[in-house]
Formats: structure tokens, C-alpha cells, sequence
């Protein structure tokens, strides 16, 4: 549990916006997912973008990427920032990008968001802003609930199989969507990470927790795009 204290004065917030390793064609499970568009929609990057520039708190958005032909797909009020193409190969971590992001652009607090994770609600991304800068969290991040029964090295991990609970009983587990991540300056640039110790989790439900990485993913999340589109409801901002 974080300890709450008073409010700090934050005077900047940004958005790196990524959507893996390229932005067009290079994803090695979905090439081009992150233009690829839904059955009667747009743009996979642009639903997150545009749920981000719903959030007043928010200063700027950046889409951080080594390759400028994306400029062609943001909605307007979004910045493009080229990043250095050598932190494009598979063998560079996440944290080493956000690094050399916040040596570029200087802020309080990051709001790190993925094209690959569309339907975060305009509220969670609120939440966790709040979390970070008022309620004493060092960061905050995205996560779904679990409750399942769970199996390691051929063994169940979180039962007896001897007596089987119901699966509301099972204490629950917090899975990371990676659709979301807010972090302080201080923790990317000082400790070279993105949560910290005193992170708020952000509860998401299941829609909010799509994410997608391969074809059978984009299907999924094309068909439930569809299936409240034909309802008449809408699952993005």
C-alpha cells in the first residue's frame, strides 16, 4: 500500500506512445499491425492516440519512432519524435527506450501507452495519472485480474488438488496488459525502470485488457470492434 501524502506541484506530463520494435512493417508476429485497420474502422494507432488526447491532465503526445512515414496516420495534436534506429533491433529493452525518450523530453511524470492495447478507457489512464501525481504512487500500470487455477513446473501452484476451492475463492492474481504504464522522472532516468516500489495497480476488465501481438489477436479484437459497433456502442473514446 502507498503512503498518501500532500500533493506535489507537477508542471509537465507526457506521452511516449510506442507500438513495438517498428512502427510499420518490421513487427515480426504482425507485420504493420500498428496501421493495420479494423473491418469498418481506422487505424489500429490511432483509437489509444485518440483516448490520450481526451486527457486533460496530459501537456503533449508523442510518438516515438525511427521511422517518419507514421506522421502520415496521427490524429492531429500529435508529435512525432524520431528515435534512434539502433534502438529498433530485438535485442533492446523496453527501459532502454523510455530512457533515452526522457533524455530527449524532459518531464514530472510519463504516460507510456502501446497502439497494440486500443480500448483503455479515458478514466484508467485518468486514474493512474492521479495516483502518481496527487496520491503518493511512483507509478502506476495496467492490470487484469485473474482468478484461474494455475499450474508451475507440473505442479498446481495456487490450489490443492486434494480439496478444489471455487474459483471465487482463489486469491486473486494481477496480471500485466502492458497497455499502460505512468512513471516518475526520477525512477526512468535515476533506477532505469518504469514501475517502482510503491506502484498503483489500475484494474482493467477484459476489453480493456486486449492486446495485440499476433494475427489471431487483431481477428479478436476485429470482431469485438465490430460486434459493439453493430450494438451501437463504442469500446474506445
Amino acid at each position: 500500500m502507498a503512503i498518501k501524502k500532500a500533493p506535489e506541484i507537477i508542471n509537465k506530463i507526457e506521452v511516449i506512445w510506442l507500438g513495438g520494435n517498428s512502427f510499420l512493417a518490421n513487427n515480426e508476429r504482425l507485420p504493420g499491425k500498428n496501421t493495420k485497420a479494423f473491418t469498418n474502422g481506422k487505424p489500429l494507432c490511432q483509437y489509444i492516440l485518440n483516448t490520450l488526447l481526451k486527457v486533460k491532465e496530459i501537456d503533449e503526445i508523442y510518438v516515438y519512432c525511427s521511422d517518419p512515414s507514421i506522421m502520415l496516420y496521427l490524429p492531429k495534436g500529435i508529435k512525432f519524435l524520431k528515435r534512434d534506429s539502433r534502438l529498433d533491433g530485438s535485442h533492446v529493452k523496453i527501459n532502454e527506450v523510455l530512457t533515452a525518450f526522457a533524455k530527449d523530453i524532459p518531464s514530472d511524470v510519463y504516460v507510456l501507452a502501446h497502439a497494440t492495447a486500443p480500448f483503455i478507457h479515458k478514466e484508467t489512464i485518468e486514474n493512474g495519472v492521479k495516483a502518481v501525481c496527487e496520491e503518493g504512487y511512483d507509478s502506476a500500470l495496467s492490470v487484469h485480474k485473474q482468478q484461474d487455477f494455475f499450474w508451475m513446473d507440473e505442479k498446481p501452484w495456487n490450489y490443492d488438488i486434494k480439496e478444489i476451492p471455487r474459483t471465487q475463492d482463489l486469491k486473486p492474481l494481477y496480471r500485466e496488459t502492458t497497455g499502460l504504464y505512468i512513471y516518475r522522472n526520477e525512477l526512468i532516468t535515476e533506477e532505469g525502470r518504469r514501475i517502482g516500489d510503491r506502484p498503483k495497480l489500475l484494474e482493467t476488465d477484459w476489453k480493456e485488457a486486449v492486446d495485440i501481438n499476433n494475427p489471431e489477436d487483431f481477428v479478436i479484437a476485429d470482431a469485438m470492434f465490430n460486434y459493439y459497433r453493430q450494438r451501437g456502442e463504442r469500446i474506445y473514446e
